[in-house]
């Protein structure tokens, strides 16, 4: 029987959401903002097409993240379970689909547009974030666009990055990305 939670699983978790945390407060007030949303952390909602740790791990980081947010009361729970739906639907799209461009393409998808639709309405209905727009609801099509442009930025072109360069080191054998022990090499012909 596979065991769901190791050492290296659980360190890994850690390191997910410590880096999430630590990429959204480097930005600042501008990782908060709406129009654009500069969050690179986004990038790391890739992960769990490798390693299903990291689906816990991106919902307590965007938790955390947000206690900086200037909208704490609805950011930490809605922008967080935002993220976990997100993660969950990577999650299961690594599981179900094999090709790898495809896997990728179809995993980002799930961040970009769960956070697309629900974020701006917490940003325009909860926080009041339609002045300057003449409706609520173009303030919130607008932050829509905003948001899928904005996520698809990290996702895709940095998430790119991470991507290939985690499937590289796994097909490898790094141990640090895979789960199962390295073999041994065989000294047999020595």
């Amino acid at each position: 029987m596979k065991k769901l939670f190791t050492t290296k699983r659980i360190c890994r978790a850690g390191v997910i959401a410590a880096l999430y945390v630590a990429l959204t407060y480097a930005f600042g007030l501008i990782a908060y903002s709406g129009t654009p949303e500069i969050r690179p952390a986004e990038a790391l909602c890739i992960l769990p097409l490798f390693f299903p740790e990291a689906v816990p791990a991106l919902w307590i980081g965007c938790m955390l993240a947000n206690l900086g947010s200037p909208f704490i009361m609805y950011d930490v729970p809605i922008g967080g379970l935002a993220t976990l739906v997100a993660a969950l639907c990577t999650y299961g799209a690594g599981r179900l689909i094999k090709n790898d461009i495809l896997k990728f393409i179809v995993g980002g998808f799930f961040s970009v547009m769960v956070n697309a639709f629900i974020i701006p309405i917490l940003i325009v209905f909860l926080c009041g974030g339609s002045e300057g727009y003449a409706s609520a609801a173009i303030a919130y099509w607008v932050y829509f666009g905003s948001m899928c442009a904005t996520e698809a930025l990290w996702v895709y072109a940095l998430g790119s990055v991470l991507y290939f360069t985690l499937r590289g080191l796994r097909k490898r054998g790094v141990a640090a990305f895979c789960d199962k022990k390295p073999q041994a090499a065989d000294n047999s012909e020595n």
